[in-house]
């Protein structure tokens, strides 16, 4: 007998989704999205308020987009995500249904209905697509891993509590527990 048949989901499908219900595409599979609790909003609300004023106050002409904000990773309509902060500094890849390609910094708040996606398989992704800046918020640990994917790779893991510098913004630091 045979087995029966993974359905496989497309862009169409994640785009059709019912209104409200977000998701993720991934590979060919949906992934749901929890709503995200207070303490994920308030330090997703203030690193985007800090990035941003950053980007004007330089007249950076890089877009800090909040999600939800849809992130067409590879441009081919296979993987769509919605990362908590998206810095997108080649404005052809915008386009009103997102971003077309990968952003070149990505920041994860980690929930816990999130930390498998965002420690391993976006992990991976953002990597392999060519984000330049990856980091991972984790408000349960109080720490940030940050990821460099660009040159000489590099990986670090910072307390709340340090200037966590930004590689591709010369000068900028972040301390998130002067943020929250």
């Amino acid at each position: 007998m045979p087995l029966p048949k993974q359905r496989i989901y497309t862009s169409e499908d994640y785009w059709n989704l019912p209104d409200g219900q977000r998701a993720e595409l991934i590979d060919g599979q949906l992934y749901a999205m929890a709503p995200p609790n207070f303490i994920h909003q308030k330090i997703l609300s203030e690193l985007h308020y800090a990035i941003l004023n950053y980007v004007k106050s330089k007249k950076g002409m890089c877009e800090v987009i909040p999600a939800p904000f849809a992130v067409n990773l590879n441009a081919n309509g296979k993987i769509w995500l919605e990362p908590d902060i998206s810095v997108i500094c080649d404005k052809d890849k915008l386009s009103n249904r997102g971003c077309e390609g990968a952003p070149d910094w990505i920041i994860e708040v980690v929930s816990p209905s999130s930390s498998r996606m965002d420690y391993s398989v976006k992990l991976f992704k953002y990597r392999t697509a060519g984000v330049r800046e990856y980091w991972i918020v984790n408000p349960m640990k109080k720490v940030v891993q940050t990821y460099v994917f660009e040159g000489e790779e590099d990986a670090n893991v910072y307390s709340f509590d340090d200037e966590i510098p930004v590689y591709i913004f010369d000068g900028l630091t972040i301390k998130i527990s002067d943020l929250i």
